[in-house]
Protein backbone atom coordinates (compact mmCIF):
# COMPACT_ATOMS: atom_id res chain seq x y z
CA UNK A 1 0.00 0.00 0.00
CA UNK A 2 1.07 3.64 -0.99
CA UNK A 3 2.94 5.65 2.10
CA UNK A 4 1.43 8.26 1.31
CA UNK A 5 -2.30 6.84 1.00
CA UNK A 6 -2.07 5.10 4.06
CA UNK A 7 -0.93 8.19 5.82
CA UNK A 8 -3.85 10.36 4.49
CA UNK A 9 -5.85 7.56 5.98
CA UNK A 10 -4.37 7.79 9.43
CA UNK A 11 -4.47 11.32 9.49
CA UNK A 12 -8.81 10.68 8.62
CA UNK A 13 -9.22 8.00 10.63
CA UNK A 14 -7.78 10.03 13.78
CA UNK A 15 -10.04 13.04 12.69
CA UNK A 16 -13.26 10.20 12.38
CA UNK A 17 -11.98 9.31 15.69
CA UNK A 18 -11.18 12.79 17.26
CA UNK A 19 -14.99 13.66 16.07
CA UNK A 20 -16.64 10.83 18.03
CA UNK A 21 -14.87 11.79 20.95
CA UNK A 22 -15.35 15.58 20.91
CA UNK A 23 -19.25 14.96 20.47
CA UNK A 24 -18.66 12.48 23.58
CA UNK A 25 -17.09 15.36 25.83
CA UNK A 26 -20.22 17.60 24.40
CA UNK A 27 -22.87 15.70 25.48
CA UNK A 28 -21.61 13.62 28.35
CA UNK A 29 -20.45 15.51 31.54
CA UNK A 30 -19.42 12.90 33.40
CA UNK A 31 -16.86 12.23 29.97
CA UNK A 32 -15.86 16.07 30.17
CA UNK A 33 -15.14 16.05 34.05
CA UNK A 34 -12.66 12.95 33.25
CA UNK A 35 -11.03 14.67 30.24
CA UNK A 36 -10.80 17.91 31.63
CA UNK A 37 -8.82 16.48 34.43
CA UNK A 38 -6.25 14.76 32.10
CA UNK A 39 -3.06 15.95 30.89
CA UNK A 40 -3.63 17.64 27.74
CA UNK A 41 -0.80 15.41 25.99
CA UNK A 42 -2.77 12.43 27.08
CA UNK A 43 -6.04 13.49 25.07
CA UNK A 44 -5.12 11.19 22.46
CA UNK A 45 -5.56 8.02 24.26
CA UNK A 46 -8.51 9.45 25.49
CA UNK A 47 -9.90 5.60 25.22
CA UNK A 48 -7.68 3.79 27.57
CA UNK A 49 -8.88 1.02 30.11
CA UNK A 50 -9.42 3.99 32.81
CA UNK A 51 -12.47 5.61 31.11
CA UNK A 52 -13.47 2.66 28.60
CA UNK A 53 -16.45 1.98 31.11
CA UNK A 54 -17.87 5.54 30.89
CA UNK A 55 -17.18 5.96 27.30
CA UNK A 56 -19.23 2.90 27.01
CA UNK A 57 -21.88 3.88 28.87
CA UNK A 58 -21.92 7.34 27.02
CA UNK A 59 -21.61 6.39 23.54
CA UNK A 60 -24.61 5.20 21.66
CA UNK A 61 -23.91 1.81 19.92
CA UNK A 62 -23.79 3.14 16.40
CA UNK A 63 -20.31 5.89 17.56
CA UNK A 64 -19.20 2.63 19.47
CA UNK A 65 -19.12 0.17 17.15
CA UNK A 66 -17.61 2.99 14.50
CA UNK A 67 -14.83 4.04 17.38
CA UNK A 68 -13.94 0.54 17.54
CA UNK A 69 -13.59 0.07 14.07
CA UNK A 70 -11.48 3.19 13.66
CA UNK A 71 -9.16 1.85 16.45
CA UNK A 72 -8.48 -1.74 15.23
CA UNK A 73 -7.75 0.84 11.23
CA UNK A 74 -5.14 2.31 13.06
CA UNK A 75 -4.00 -0.76 14.73
CA UNK A 76 -3.69 -2.22 11.21
CA UNK A 77 -1.96 1.14 10.03
CA UNK A 78 0.66 0.97 13.01
CA UNK A 79 1.17 -3.08 11.71
CA UNK A 80 1.31 -2.79 7.98
CA UNK A 81 -1.46 -4.94 7.40
CA UNK A 82 -4.11 -1.76 6.72
CA UNK A 83 -5.80 -2.44 2.99
CA UNK A 84 -6.23 -5.66 3.11
CA UNK A 85 -9.07 -8.32 3.62
CA UNK A 86 -9.17 -10.02 6.71
CA UNK A 87 -11.17 -12.86 5.26
CA UNK A 88 -9.01 -13.25 1.65
CA UNK A 89 -6.13 -11.09 2.12
CA UNK A 90 -6.68 -9.24 -1.31
CA UNK A 91 -6.00 -5.67 -1.38
CA UNK A 92 -9.11 -3.62 -0.99
CA UNK A 93 -9.46 -0.70 -3.58
CA UNK A 94 -8.66 2.50 -2.59
CA UNK A 95 -11.55 3.99 -3.50
CA UNK A 96 -13.39 1.77 -0.72
CA UNK A 97 -11.09 2.89 1.47
CA UNK A 98 -11.43 6.48 0.48
CA UNK A 99 -14.68 5.96 1.41
CA UNK A 100 -15.17 3.27 4.19
CA UNK A 101 -11.58 4.23 5.85
CA UNK A 102 -12.03 1.25 8.45
CA UNK A 103 -13.19 -0.98 5.84
CA UNK A 104 -11.80 -4.72 6.40
CA UNK A 105 -13.24 -7.12 3.97
CA UNK A 106 -12.62 -6.50 -0.06
CA UNK A 107 -16.15 -5.77 -2.08
CA UNK A 108 -16.69 -9.51 -3.26
CA UNK A 109 -16.35 -10.39 1.26
CA UNK A 110 -18.96 -7.72 1.96
CA UNK A 111 -20.84 -8.80 -0.36
CA UNK A 112 -20.81 -12.70 0.82
CA UNK A 113 -21.13 -11.44 4.48
CA UNK A 114 -24.26 -9.36 3.40
CA UNK A 115 -26.11 -12.32 1.39
CA UNK A 116 -25.00 -14.54 4.45
CA UNK A 117 -26.50 -12.11 6.99
CA UNK A 118 -29.77 -12.05 5.09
Amino acid sequence: MDKDFTEKMRESLTAMKQEILDKLVTTNADFRAIVEEMDPKDFADVASDDVDRKMIEALGSQDLKRLRSIESALVRIQQGRYGSCIKCSSRIPQERLVALPYAVLCIDCQKSEERRNR
